[in-house]
Protein backbone atom coordinates (compact mmCIF):
# COMPACT_ATOMS: atom_id res chain seq x y z
CA UNK A 1 0.00 0.00 0.00
CA UNK A 2 2.65 2.42 0.69
CA UNK A 3 4.79 1.62 -2.37
CA UNK A 4 1.10 2.30 -4.37
CA UNK A 5 1.36 5.66 -2.35
CA UNK A 6 4.37 6.69 -2.70
CA UNK A 7 4.36 5.73 -7.15
CA UNK A 8 1.12 8.19 -7.09
CA UNK A 9 2.51 11.25 -5.23
CA UNK A 10 5.62 10.58 -8.16
CA UNK A 11 3.60 10.23 -10.95
CA UNK A 12 1.50 13.43 -9.21
CA UNK A 13 4.61 15.46 -9.38
CA UNK A 14 6.08 14.87 -12.37
CA UNK A 15 2.85 15.70 -14.11
CA UNK A 16 1.96 19.02 -12.05
CA UNK A 17 5.49 20.09 -12.60
CA UNK A 18 5.42 19.24 -16.52
CA UNK A 19 1.81 21.18 -16.57
CA UNK A 20 3.84 24.24 -14.67
CA UNK A 21 6.26 24.35 -17.21
CA UNK A 22 4.11 23.99 -20.56
CA UNK A 23 2.00 26.83 -19.06
CA UNK A 24 5.13 28.96 -18.59
CA UNK A 25 6.34 27.70 -22.26
CA UNK A 26 3.00 28.88 -23.61
CA UNK A 27 3.98 32.38 -22.24
CA UNK A 28 7.34 32.52 -23.21
CA UNK A 29 6.32 31.42 -26.77
CA UNK A 30 2.87 34.01 -26.97
CA UNK A 31 5.81 37.42 -25.67
CA UNK A 32 8.37 35.56 -28.97
CA UNK A 33 10.59 34.88 -26.70
CA UNK A 34 12.77 31.46 -26.54
CA UNK A 35 11.69 28.26 -24.67
CA UNK A 36 14.26 27.27 -22.34
CA UNK A 37 12.75 26.28 -19.36
CA UNK A 38 11.74 22.48 -18.89
CA UNK A 39 12.73 19.98 -16.83
CA UNK A 40 15.68 18.04 -17.08
CA UNK A 41 15.12 15.93 -13.57
CA UNK A 42 12.51 15.00 -11.47
CA UNK A 43 13.95 13.88 -7.60
CA UNK A 44 10.94 12.49 -5.56
CA UNK A 45 8.28 15.30 -5.54
CA UNK A 46 10.56 18.10 -6.72
CA UNK A 47 12.31 18.91 -10.41
CA UNK A 48 15.20 20.74 -11.26
CA UNK A 49 14.96 22.68 -14.78
CA UNK A 50 17.20 23.83 -17.71
CA UNK A 51 17.08 26.91 -16.05
CA UNK A 52 18.89 25.70 -12.80
CA UNK A 53 21.18 23.84 -14.68
CA UNK A 54 21.95 26.35 -17.01
CA UNK A 55 22.62 28.30 -13.99
CA UNK A 56 25.61 26.14 -12.70
CA UNK A 57 26.87 25.73 -16.44
CA UNK A 58 27.48 28.95 -17.10
CA UNK A 59 31.30 29.53 -15.40
CA UNK A 60 32.62 26.52 -17.14
CA UNK A 61 31.50 27.36 -20.82
CA UNK A 62 34.10 30.40 -21.25
CA UNK A 63 36.36 28.07 -19.11
CA UNK A 64 35.98 25.46 -21.57
CA UNK A 65 35.96 28.15 -24.81
CA UNK A 66 39.21 29.83 -23.67
CA UNK A 67 41.01 26.41 -24.02
CA UNK A 68 40.84 26.29 -27.19
CA UNK A 69 40.10 22.48 -28.17
CA UNK A 70 38.22 21.64 -31.16
CA UNK A 71 34.29 21.73 -31.95
CA UNK A 72 33.82 17.82 -31.15
CA UNK A 73 36.46 17.86 -28.22
CA UNK A 74 34.66 20.90 -26.67
CA UNK A 75 31.40 19.12 -26.79
CA UNK A 76 32.54 16.32 -25.42
CA UNK A 77 33.73 18.48 -22.18
CA UNK A 78 30.47 19.84 -22.16
CA UNK A 79 28.65 17.03 -22.17
CA UNK A 80 30.71 15.44 -19.33
CA UNK A 81 30.34 18.81 -17.76
CA UNK A 82 26.99 19.13 -17.86
CA UNK A 83 26.48 15.75 -16.43
CA UNK A 84 28.48 16.21 -13.28
CA UNK A 85 26.52 19.00 -12.78
CA UNK A 86 23.03 17.78 -13.32
CA UNK A 87 24.44 14.50 -10.64
CA UNK A 88 25.79 17.59 -8.28
CA UNK A 89 22.22 19.03 -8.25
CA UNK A 90 20.62 15.58 -7.85
CA UNK A 91 22.71 15.82 -4.88
CA UNK A 92 22.00 18.93 -3.20
CA UNK A 93 17.98 18.52 -4.05
CA UNK A 94 18.18 15.00 -2.11
CA UNK A 95 19.94 16.58 0.90
CA UNK A 96 17.80 19.59 0.84
CA UNK A 97 15.05 17.33 1.53
CA UNK A 98 16.25 15.40 4.58
CA UNK A 99 17.23 18.71 5.98
CA UNK A 100 13.66 19.74 5.27
CA UNK A 101 12.57 16.38 7.00
CA UNK A 102 14.92 16.83 9.91
CA UNK A 103 13.60 20.17 10.50
CA UNK A 104 17.42 21.66 10.39
CA UNK A 105 17.60 24.89 10.75
CA UNK A 106 20.34 27.68 10.63
CA UNK A 107 20.19 31.10 12.96
CA UNK A 108 21.29 34.82 11.71
CA UNK A 109 23.99 34.60 14.75
CA UNK A 110 25.59 31.17 13.83
CA UNK A 111 25.59 32.97 9.91
CA UNK A 112 27.15 35.86 11.14
CA UNK A 113 30.07 33.46 13.43
CA UNK A 114 30.79 31.56 10.36
CA UNK A 115 31.56 34.41 8.26
CA UNK A 116 33.54 35.86 10.98
CA UNK A 117 35.56 33.06 10.96
CA UNK A 118 36.65 33.26 7.58
CA UNK A 119 37.26 36.99 7.45
CA UNK A 120 39.44 36.43 10.41
CA UNK A 121 41.01 33.14 8.95
CA UNK A 122 42.02 35.23 5.59
CA UNK A 123 42.78 38.50 7.69
CA UNK A 124 39.61 39.95 5.41
CA UNK A 125 37.93 43.45 6.16
CA UNK A 126 34.28 43.46 6.05
CA UNK A 127 35.07 46.02 3.11
CA UNK A 128 37.54 43.46 2.07
CA UNK A 129 35.10 40.29 1.39
CA UNK A 130 32.89 42.08 -0.07
CA UNK A 131 35.21 43.69 -2.98
CA UNK A 132 36.38 40.01 -3.08
CA UNK A 133 32.68 38.64 -3.70
CA UNK A 134 31.94 41.41 -6.13
CA UNK A 135 34.75 40.60 -8.25
CA UNK A 136 33.28 36.83 -8.52
CA UNK A 137 30.11 38.37 -9.27
CA UNK A 138 28.35 37.69 -6.16
CA UNK A 139 26.23 39.51 -4.02
CA UNK A 140 27.03 39.75 0.12
CA UNK A 141 23.57 38.52 0.10
CA UNK A 142 24.06 35.09 -2.16
CA UNK A 143 27.28 34.63 -0.26
CA UNK A 144 25.48 34.44 3.68
CA UNK A 145 23.00 32.21 1.33
CA UNK A 146 25.92 29.58 0.49
CA UNK A 147 27.16 29.72 4.31
CA UNK A 148 23.41 28.99 5.11
CA UNK A 149 23.00 26.08 2.76
CA UNK A 150 26.77 25.13 3.88
CA UNK A 151 25.90 25.16 7.81
CA UNK A 152 22.70 23.40 7.05
CA UNK A 153 24.26 20.45 5.29
CA UNK A 154 26.74 20.03 8.25
CA UNK A 155 24.23 19.79 10.27
CA UNK A 156 22.68 16.61 8.57
CA UNK A 157 26.05 15.11 7.82
CA UNK A 158 26.05 15.33 11.85
CA UNK A 159 23.13 13.76 11.85
CA UNK A 160 23.18 11.10 9.59
CA UNK A 161 27.06 10.02 9.81
CA UNK A 162 29.31 12.14 12.14
CA UNK A 163 27.45 11.02 15.33
CA UNK A 164 28.73 6.84 14.10
CA UNK A 165 32.15 7.45 13.61
CA UNK A 166 33.95 6.04 16.04
CA UNK A 167 38.10 6.48 15.85
CA UNK A 168 39.96 3.77 18.28
CA UNK A 169 43.54 4.45 19.78
CA UNK A 170 44.59 1.05 17.69
CA UNK A 171 43.75 3.50 13.95
CA UNK A 172 45.43 6.27 15.57
CA UNK A 173 48.23 4.60 16.11
CA UNK A 174 48.47 2.53 12.83
CA UNK A 175 47.65 5.88 11.48
CA UNK A 176 50.51 7.61 13.54
CA UNK A 177 53.51 4.31 11.88
CA UNK A 178 51.75 4.75 8.30
CA UNK A 179 52.66 8.31 8.24
CA UNK A 180 56.19 8.55 10.05
CA UNK A 181 57.01 12.19 7.74
CA UNK A 182 53.90 13.92 9.43
CA UNK A 183 54.67 13.43 13.17
CA UNK A 184 58.14 11.85 13.18
CA UNK A 185 60.46 14.22 11.99
CA UNK A 186 61.42 14.39 8.16
CA UNK A 187 64.00 12.37 7.19
CA UNK A 188 66.71 13.72 5.02
CA UNK A 189 69.22 11.23 3.43
CA UNK A 190 72.88 11.79 1.86
CA UNK A 191 73.22 10.27 -1.15
CA UNK A 192 75.88 9.10 -3.38
CA UNK A 193 75.24 7.41 -6.20
CA UNK A 194 76.97 5.03 -9.21
CA UNK A 195 75.65 5.33 -12.74
CA UNK A 196 75.62 3.11 -15.74
CA UNK A 197 73.84 4.38 -18.78
CA UNK A 198 72.21 1.51 -21.03
CA UNK A 199 73.75 1.06 -24.74
CA UNK A 200 72.01 2.84 -27.43
CA UNK A 201 72.38 -1.03 -29.41
CA UNK A 202 70.18 -3.28 -31.23
CA UNK A 203 71.89 -6.19 -29.33
CA UNK A 204 69.71 -7.76 -26.90
CA UNK A 205 72.39 -8.75 -24.48
CA UNK A 206 73.75 -4.95 -24.76
CA UNK A 207 71.82 -4.20 -21.68
CA UNK A 208 72.71 -7.57 -20.10
CA UNK A 209 75.99 -6.95 -20.20
CA UNK A 210 75.96 -3.38 -18.69
CA UNK A 211 74.11 -4.93 -15.74
CA UNK A 212 76.26 -8.17 -15.24
CA UNK A 213 79.08 -5.03 -15.21
CA UNK A 214 77.67 -3.48 -12.54
CA UNK A 215 76.76 -6.39 -10.56
CA UNK A 216 80.74 -6.81 -10.05
CA UNK A 217 80.85 -3.42 -8.83
CA UNK A 218 78.02 -3.38 -6.14
CA UNK A 219 79.99 -6.60 -5.06
CA UNK A 220 82.81 -4.84 -3.83
CA UNK A 221 80.85 -1.83 -2.80
CA UNK A 222 79.10 -3.85 -0.14
CA UNK A 223 82.33 -6.18 0.55
CA UNK A 224 83.70 -2.34 1.81
CA UNK A 225 85.12 -0.51 -1.21
CA UNK A 226 84.88 3.46 -0.77
CA UNK A 227 81.97 4.99 -2.70
CA UNK A 228 83.59 7.70 -3.73
CA UNK A 229 86.59 5.29 -5.40
CA UNK A 230 84.04 3.31 -6.98
CA UNK A 231 82.35 6.02 -8.46
CA UNK A 232 85.39 7.95 -10.07
CA UNK A 233 86.47 4.65 -11.83
CA UNK A 234 82.85 3.43 -12.94
CA UNK A 235 80.38 5.80 -12.34
CA UNK A 236 78.84 7.80 -15.97
CA UNK A 237 77.06 10.79 -13.93
CA UNK A 238 78.60 14.16 -13.89
CA UNK A 239 79.11 14.18 -10.32
CA UNK A 240 80.97 11.39 -11.22
CA UNK A 241 84.42 13.21 -9.71
CA UNK A 242 82.83 14.73 -6.33
CA UNK A 243 82.64 10.72 -5.39
CA UNK A 244 79.10 10.06 -6.87
CA UNK A 245 78.08 13.20 -4.23
CA UNK A 246 73.94 13.57 -5.27
CA UNK A 247 73.30 15.75 -1.50
CA UNK A 248 70.30 15.53 1.02
CA UNK A 249 66.81 14.79 -0.02
CA UNK A 250 63.52 13.68 1.91
CA UNK A 251 61.64 10.85 0.55
CA UNK A 252 58.75 13.22 -1.47
CA UNK A 253 61.42 14.96 -3.47
CA UNK A 254 62.78 11.48 -4.96
CA UNK A 255 60.99 9.46 -7.34
CA UNK A 256 58.25 6.87 -6.04
CA UNK A 257 61.15 3.90 -7.49
CA UNK A 258 63.98 5.29 -5.11
CA UNK A 259 61.46 5.95 -2.04
CA UNK A 260 60.34 2.38 -1.85
CA UNK A 261 63.97 0.96 -1.84
CA UNK A 262 65.15 3.97 0.72
CA UNK A 263 62.43 3.89 3.29
CA UNK A 264 63.89 1.08 5.64
CA UNK A 265 67.70 2.08 5.05
CA UNK A 266 70.33 3.76 7.03
CA UNK A 267 73.83 5.20 6.84
CA UNK A 268 76.11 2.55 5.31
CA UNK A 269 73.41 1.05 3.34
CA UNK A 270 72.88 0.80 -0.64
CA UNK A 271 69.83 0.02 -2.97
CA UNK A 272 69.71 -3.09 -5.58
CA UNK A 273 70.70 -2.14 -8.97
CA UNK A 274 68.04 -0.29 -10.41
CA UNK A 275 66.85 0.21 -14.09
CA UNK A 276 65.83 4.17 -14.39
CA UNK A 277 65.84 6.91 -17.27
CA UNK A 278 69.20 7.37 -17.23
CA UNK A 279 70.49 3.99 -17.14
CA UNK A 280 71.33 1.45 -14.56
CA UNK A 281 71.87 2.67 -11.08
CA UNK A 282 72.78 2.09 -7.13
CA UNK A 283 72.02 4.67 -4.13
CA UNK A 284 74.64 4.47 -1.49
CA UNK A 285 73.11 6.25 2.41
CA UNK A 286 75.98 7.63 3.44
CA UNK A 287 73.82 10.14 6.19
CA UNK A 288 71.07 9.83 7.45
CA UNK A 289 69.02 13.02 9.38
CA UNK A 290 65.70 12.88 11.14
CA UNK A 291 64.45 16.02 12.26
CA UNK A 292 62.41 17.14 15.58
CA UNK A 293 59.12 15.18 15.74
CA UNK A 294 55.84 14.40 18.53
CA UNK A 295 55.19 11.34 20.17
CA UNK A 296 51.82 9.73 19.70
CA UNK A 297 50.32 11.55 22.59
CA UNK A 298 51.20 14.86 21.21
CA UNK A 299 49.95 13.84 17.57
CA UNK A 300 46.51 11.94 18.81
CA UNK A 301 44.50 15.18 18.42
CA UNK A 302 45.59 16.24 14.77
CA UNK A 303 45.91 12.12 13.46
CA UNK A 304 41.93 11.84 15.15
CA UNK A 305 40.97 14.91 13.25
CA UNK A 306 42.55 13.86 9.84
CA UNK A 307 41.01 9.87 10.16
CA UNK A 308 37.33 11.86 11.55
CA UNK A 309 37.17 13.71 8.02
CA UNK A 310 38.37 11.19 5.78
CA UNK A 311 35.91 8.48 7.30
CA UNK A 312 33.18 11.01 7.41
CA UNK A 313 33.46 11.97 3.98
CA UNK A 314 33.31 8.21 2.86
CA UNK A 315 30.65 7.60 5.12
CA UNK A 316 28.75 10.37 3.32
CA UNK A 317 29.16 9.20 -0.28
CA UNK A 318 28.39 6.07 1.03
CA UNK A 319 24.87 7.50 2.79
CA UNK A 320 24.10 9.49 -0.24
CA UNK A 321 24.55 6.54 -2.94
CA UNK A 322 22.06 4.44 -0.19
CA UNK A 323 19.55 8.05 -0.51
CA UNK A 324 19.78 7.77 -4.24
CA UNK A 325 19.39 4.24 -3.93
CA UNK A 326 15.77 4.81 -2.38
CA UNK A 327 14.54 8.16 -3.70
CA UNK A 328 12.40 8.56 -7.16
CA UNK A 329 15.11 10.20 -9.42
CA UNK A 330 14.33 10.53 -13.27
CA UNK A 331 16.65 12.48 -15.70
CA UNK A 332 14.79 13.63 -18.10
CA UNK A 333 16.87 13.51 -21.38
Amino acid sequence: MTKRFESRNFFLAVLAACLIVWATAGEINAEGGQVVERIVAVVNDEVITLFDLNQVLAPYESQILAMGYADDKQEQMRFKVREDMLNQLIDQKLTDQEIKRYKISVSDKEIDGTVEQIKNANHYTDESLRNILASQGMSYEEYREKIKEQILRSKLVNIEVRSRVVITPEETKAYYERHPELFQGIRRYHLRNILMKAPVSKNPNAEQDVAEKFKLVLDQLRAGQSIEDLARRYSEAPNRDQGGDVGFFSLDQLSPQLQEHLRDLKAGDVTPILRTDQGFQVFYVEAVEAGEGRTLEEATAEIQDRLYKEIVDSKFKEWLQELRRRSHIKIVR
